[in-house]
């Protein structure tokens, strides 16, 4: 008669299993593979494709708008003030409620928010379709472009706030770059789709009319998305309570080092404003050229958008991050005393690419270190001087090219976005150090502003 097996020793608990059975006792155990990256991992949660998709229209409406209004105003007016002036009225209402709007995104269901403001701009985009075709004075365009400024000052802090509620932590880096993706794709496309639309119609009255639609589309995706966990923030509103966002930002010094990069790198070096005065005086390469020339920067920044989708987090954000910053401005510089038209695009290319990268680790950041509970506010401040610095940038450049000539303004510019780089480094040196943005990152960074900023709300 032959003995029983002995029991094997682990199933009584004395000697805990080895994970490779094959290895010996006293071996040690494989580290485990890497998790493999996943580039479509934020375009997998329904709520966030809805959000996605929804601005992606949106934003090709307003692209449409945005080359309607020029079109039809210069037509009638032409004067390149009353094209000025159009970047003035919307930028007003940004300055002027910005703030507020951030308080009432953080207090409102930002759902709600963003739908409501969606609407307004459908009625603008409506009464510009409505002035367009009955011929009416010019002051009624300006009107319907002052509501719409009205509506994206809500609009921006309601949809900063809102993104992030939308996909775990873990895929903040991985949205934010599909985000950028999206809207360097309807920068490309928009401007065309609403150039045609005019050229079939001959007339602008269409491309209102799908701006408005694209926008209807938005608020009707919005209103598809399952309602997001929302406390509202407490206390009344007071100007502290107003100017929280601000003091957060002041206080999280790497959120604050990086919307300072990107605020001087638009104030300073924006070559944009004088791409029409290049293609027609300097390249000679007309009005096809000068198309080029609008697109190579949308196109850079797109490519690396998706490039960056499918790679893995950046280890090292912040090296990333102060050398595309300065990359910008070199390429601004090589763009400014460029006289061939190849080199002219492949600069602005560069600007482009070296932008978005900049943009994903400032928009990463920002969801990462904003409690929930102040989103909007410190989203409203990101817009406030982001999304401000683009109309200021272009006024810059245009008074500086007034003085010195378009060469030098943007030459300057370059120089400049690259002193700041450097200032920056020296400013605030632990941004060199930073290192992946991960949900790690937005506790041990976060939580200084989070205490300061919990007992004033």
């Amino acid at each position: 008669m032959t003995n029983p097996t002995p029991a094997r020793p682990e199933i009584f608990g004395d000697v805990p299993p080895h994970p490779d059975p094959d290895l010996p006792p006293d071996a040690e155990p494989p580290e485990p593979a890497p998790a493999r990256h996943d580039p479509y991992a934020a375009l997998r949660v329904r709520d966030f494709r809805l959000f996605i998709v929804g601005n992606l229209i949106a934003t090709l409406g307003v692209q449409m708008q945005t080359v309607a209004v020029g079109w039809e105003l210069y037509e009638r007016t032409s004067s390149p003030l009353a094209l000025g002036a159009v970047g003035l009225v919307q930028v007003l209402p940004v300055i002027a409620l910005t703030l507020p709007a951030g308080h009432v995104a953080d207090r409102v269901e930002r759902r709600r928010v963003l739908m409501a403001s969606l609407a307004l701009l459908a009625l603008a985009s409506l009464g510009l379709a409505l002035a367009s075709a009955a011929r009416a004075p010019v002051f009624w365009y300006y009107a319907c472009l002052l509501v719409a400024g009205i509506a994206r000052s809500f609009q921006g802090p309601a949809k900063e706030a809102l993104a992030p509620q939308l996909v775990p932590r873990a895929l903040y880096a991985n949205s934010s770059t599909w985000r950028s993706s999206s809207w360097q794709l309807a920068s490309v496309v928009g401007p065309a789709i609403g150039g045609a639309v005019i050229a079939l119609t001959k007339g602008a009255t269409t491309a209102y009319v799908l701006d408005a639609t694209a926008a209807v589309a938005f608020l009707l995706m919005v209103r598809a998305i399952r309602r997001p966990h929302f406390v509202p923030a407490s206390g009344s509103a007071t100007l502290e309570s107003l100017v929280a966002g601000v003091r957060f930002v002041a206080r999280a010094k790497v959120l604050l080092a990086a919307i300072t990069l990107d605020l001087f790198a638009v104030l300073l070096g924006g070559a944009t404003t004088l791409l029409p005065m290049f293609a027609k005086d300097i390249l000679r390469v007309g009005p096809t050229g000068l198309g080029w020339l609008l697109a190579a920067p949308s196109i850079g920044a797109l490519l690396t958008a998706l490039t960056l989708a499918h790679r893995p987090p950046m280890r090292r954000a912040g090296r990333s991050l102060i050398l595309a910053v300065a990359g910008f401005g070199a390429a601004t510089v090589v763009f400014g005393l460029s006289r061939s038209f190849w080199l002219s695009l492949a600069a602005l290319f560069l600007t482009g690419a070296f932008d978005n990268v900049s943009v994903v680790v400032r928009s990463t950041l920002l969801q990462l270190l904003t409690p929930d509970d102040m989103r909007g506010r410190v989203g409203a401040v990101n817009s406030l001087f982001i999304g401000g610095s683009n109309e200021l940038g272009g006024f810059e450049s245009g008074a500086v090219a007034q003085l010195v000539g378009p060469v030098a303004s943007v030459v300057l510019g370059g120089i400049g976005t690259i002193l700041v780089v450097l200032t920056v480094a020296r400013v605030w040196p632990e941004v060199a150090r930073l290192g992946e943005l991960s949900e790690e990152l937005g506790r041990r960074e976060g939580g200084t502003g989070r205490r300061e900023a919990a007992g004033r709300r």
